[in-house]
């Protein structure tokens, strides 16, 4: 391997970029509307309830999105354990939750706002902070947040 002192800058550049210290632009969530946008890039079956899960770092930049769970036609379970594995891996400040309502509603049910309820002390427990949490549908989205519920 090369000494970088007798590197070109063409070659520092491609290195510094290959190892994600200078290069692409990062995603950032700024609002609900941002979140959407990320989470329903996730969503693979409008048709089922699909539970996402967006990790972000101090400054609200997305390190990963993930499917945490494929759910039934009006139901998703979700752990927190399962939740925030991938936070304390990916060294996340901050997750924002986001899962779809099949049926169009946005209104969030007794079961989304106990597990918001659920998430959102164990994120305390934890150091990570539930962000947010977005009921996706194909035209709205209800934000927990924006909504004063978190």
């Amino acid at each position: 391997m090369k000494k970088i002192a007798n590197m070109s800058k063409k070659q520092l550049l491609a290195l510094l970029e290959s190892s994600n210290l200078i290069g692409e632009k990062k995603e950032k969530i700024l609002n609900s509307e941002d979140a959407v946008k990320t989470a329903s890039s996730v969503i693979t079956n409008w048709k089922q309830e699909n539970f996402v899960a967006v990790y972000v770092d101090g400054a609200n930049n997305v390190l990963d999105a993930r499917l945490l769970h494929l759910g039934t036609l009006n139901q998703s379970l979700v752990h927190p354990r399962e939740l925030f594995a991938p936070a304390i891996e990916l060294r996340s400040l901050g997750v924002i939750v986001a899962h779809n309502h099949p049926s169009g509603g946005t209104e969030p049910s007794a079961d989304d706002l106990q597990l918001t309820r659920r998430i959102q002390e164990a994120g305390k427990i934890l150091g990570i902070e539930v962000i947010d949490h977005v009921i996706i549908t194909a035209s709205e989205h209800y934000s927990f947040r924006k909504s004063g519920l978190l």
